[in-house]
């Protein structure tokens, strides 16, 4: 390798990958501020974002929203004649029954999750399909998590619960999204795990927040992989948000930033919700075939 070539590589792997950083950092400040870039799905989110949000916005309203992504609108089908919402056995077959069944969080949720696997999709995440598939199954099951720890031991909504565990880390997809822009950043996965691992709390915080998610929601993902002793019993949304995310595996060390939780403190969660277990895996097993 001569001299020149040796400089490029030092220079791609020191100085010019470090400016890389900053500027992704930099422009998704910047993007924050204004108007947020996501792959199209995101746009059908971005348009339902009103009505959805709208307490005075009627059914058959809502269900005119959806129907112009038949996307969103199969899912939700799908999800209202699923195991965990046909208690009776009736199926439905039109969307303003599902959207009745289901609830505003639940089409809330189905719409985000929609959002995610196309980030997953998304031209470049090939790159990072180990940390995107990673970061997938660990939000599925959180939102799992959370919807039966809050429907079981709380008066919390448990849609609003699954919707909270589902984007709680939404701003991890959102950076694996946005280094996909950037030449340095694209075949370094690591590097990319650092900003994530430094970052994509705060940013998750902002990105709802541009997004117009409900302030219980956005405060209820908060420093969620902060260390603290589990609320016994849960009482808040974060606290069920907080338990969620430990027991689908939120101790990994690399959102965790080298600090992951003790084995002994890992199995004294799991036994004090080992009850819950099963309905989680089969909650689970179904947000898989719906959202997937």
């Amino acid at each position: 390798m001569n001299a020149q070539q040796t400089s490029q590589d030092d220079d791609k792997t020191g100085d010019a990958l470090k400016a890389q950083r900053f500027q992704m950092l930099e422009d998704i400040a910047n993007e924050l501020a204004g108007e947020v870039v996501f792959p199209t799905y995101f746009d059908a989110v971005l348009r339902l974002r009103k009505v959805l949000h709208d307490p005075d916005q009627p059914l058959s309203a809502i269900a005119g929203a959806v129907a112009v992504e038949p996307l969103i609108s199969a899912k939700l089908l799908h999800l209202a004649n699923s195991a965990a919402f046909n208690l009776t056995g009736h199926e439905v077959v039109d969307l303003q029954s599902a959207i009745a069944r289901l609830g505003v969080n639940a089409v809330r949720s189905t719409a985000m999750a929609i959002v995610m696997t196309q980030l997953l999709r998304a031209k470049g995440m090939a790159e990072y399909s180990q940390l995107t598939e990673m970061l997938w199954d660990h939000s599925i099951r959180t939102a799992a998590g959370a919807r039966v720890i809050a429907r079981r031991m709380t008066r919390i909504n448990p849609e609003e619960a699954m919707l909270a565990g589902l984007i709680h880390d939404l701003g991890a997809f959102y950076m694996l999204y946005r280094a996909t822009q950037y030449e340095e950043l694209r075949n370094r996965p690591d590097s990319v795990r650092y900003l994530i691992i430094q970052w994509h709390e705060s940013i998750g915080v902002s990105l709802l927040g541009a997004l117009g998610l409900p302030e219980e929601i956005i405060k209820a993902t908060e420093d969620h992989d902060s260390l603290r002793p589990p609320p016994s019993p849960p009482r808040t949304l974060t606290d069920v948000v907080y338990v969620a995310n430990m027991l689908a595996g939120g101790h990994f060390e690399w959102t965790m930033q080298g600090n992951p939780m003790l084995p002994a403190d890992q199995g004294a969660l799991d036994n004090a919700y080992a009850e819950l277990k099963p309905e989680i895996e089969a909650q689970l097993a179904d947000m898989r075939n719906c959202f997937t």
